[in-house]
């Protein structure tokens, strides 16, 4: 069996938000809103942004406002963040143009998730992958969430594939860790805990980051955990992670989408996010206020 002790240089950089898709009070795409919060949470630190995720509302948002979406974003954060765009569909073919818009509107690298609803067989996921890899000259960030999919990537599968000299990260949501490890031990591909409460456990493992959805409401507190951890004083960087126990399980846990808690507090910040789109509904008074209550003890601890 292959090791590799070393942590793979971070293609994207350490921490990645997985952003909003800001919407006007009408549902339009709102492309300034997008551009002023790429910007704050750039200048609060963040190293890239990952657009048209799950968070991104991507399955309710055409093709059009994807690749206008990067070009705002690229437009107002430069080169100052990397920027990564979701793509992934169930469908391969429409997944390469995708990747091939991306790459057109000004992304660094494309996320793509296992394909859904079709379950396909491992074979059929590895060809999947490498299509959309071959496609085009962008690197390459595989999805593995089977709790939204229903498809795992197996980790003989993420062997096979980290072969490829386009696929170069994973956004692990698969709650698989020995899984996980089994595959960082053997390969160069760059893990990104997508999961908030595996941001320390990933990292100190050999893992290269994060993708988060609680970044876009408290950039700074997660990225300190990295930065203790970096530092060598491993004991603040679990009480940086435990401090935020509360909001990660507020806003990703609580029973509603993420997207909608993240909106739900931003609004309430008065920060650019506007509306979810159907079949997703807003978040009720009472669950916006425990959110903003969760906020602040964070913020103020």
């Amino acid at each position: 069996m292959t090791t590799t002790t070393a942590t793979p240089a971070p293609p994207f950089g350490r921490a990645l938000c997985a952003m909003i898709t800001p919407f006007t009070d009408s549902g339009a795409l709102d492309l300034d809103g997008a551009q002023r919060l790429a910007d704050l949470l750039v200048t609060e630190g963040w190293d890239g942004l990952v657009l048209s995720g799950t968070t991104g509302e991507s399955p309710t948002t055409t093709d059009a406002e994807k690749s206008a979406l990067v070009r705002a974003v690229r437009e107002a954060v430069g080169e100052r963040a990397s920027i990564v765009a979701g793509v992934g569909t169930a469908d391969t073919r429409h997944t390469v143009e995708l990747t091939l818009a991306a790459e057109q509107a000004g992304a660094d690298g494309v996320l793509v998730v296992t394909p859904y609803y079709s379950r396909p067989p491992q074979d059929a996921v590895e060809e999947h992958f490498r299509t959309v890899a071959d496609a085009s000259g962008l690197p390459v960030v595989l999805y593995d969430i089977p709790g939204r999919t229903g498809t795992r990537i197996e980790p003989d599968t993420m062997l096979r594939l980290a072969a490829h000299p386009r696929i170069v990260a994973v956004k692990d949501c698969s709650y698989d860790f020995l899984g996980t490890q089994k595959v960082l031990s053997r390969t160069e591909l760059a893990y990104y805990a997508g999961c908030e409460e595996h941001i320390l456990a990933l990292y100190a493992v050999g893992g290269t980051g994060y993708i988060s959805t609680v970044a876009n409401l408290v950039p700074r507190q997660l990225r300190s955990i990295l930065d203790a951890f970096d530092a060598g004083d491993t004991a603040r960087a679990a009480r940086l992670q435990q401090r935020a126990t509360e909001l990660i399980e507020s806003t990703m846990a609580a029973g509603l989408p993420g997207t909608v808690t993240v909106k739900a507090l931003l609004n309430d910040l008065g920060r650019p996010a506007g509306p979810v789109r159907a079949p997703l509904r807003p978040a009720g008074r009472e669950t916006a206020d425990g959110l903003r209550a969760a906020y602040e003890r964070l913020r103020a601890a």
